[in-house]
């Protein structure tokens, strides 16, 4: 059995993020980018999703630590804001 894209694991995983209260906190956004990071490259489809992820979590609303590192991801793997 192969294993999954790991843009599709992302994308699975940020279900619960938005399900649990409905907003990202560090915890969750940390998750997120080990799996994007397991193989210590963000790839285009990975940067696709996080980028989909971030602005949705943005748009519900986070903390400013999460904001914080949102910005901090988005620099070092040039995802678009």
């Amino acid at each position: 059995m192969t294993e999954p894209h790991s843009h599709l694991e992302i994308a699975l995983a940020s279900i619960r993020v938005f399900t649990d209260d409905g907003r990202m906190d560090l915890g969750e956004l940390e998750r997120l980018l080990e799996l994007a990071l397991r193989d210590r490259v963000v790839d285009e489809d990975e940067k696709r999703v996080l980028a989909n992820i971030f602005a949705r979590a943005e748009k519900d609303g986070v903390e400013a630590d999460v904001a914080a590192r949102i910005a901090e991801v988005r620099r070092r793997h040039a995802l678009p804001a």
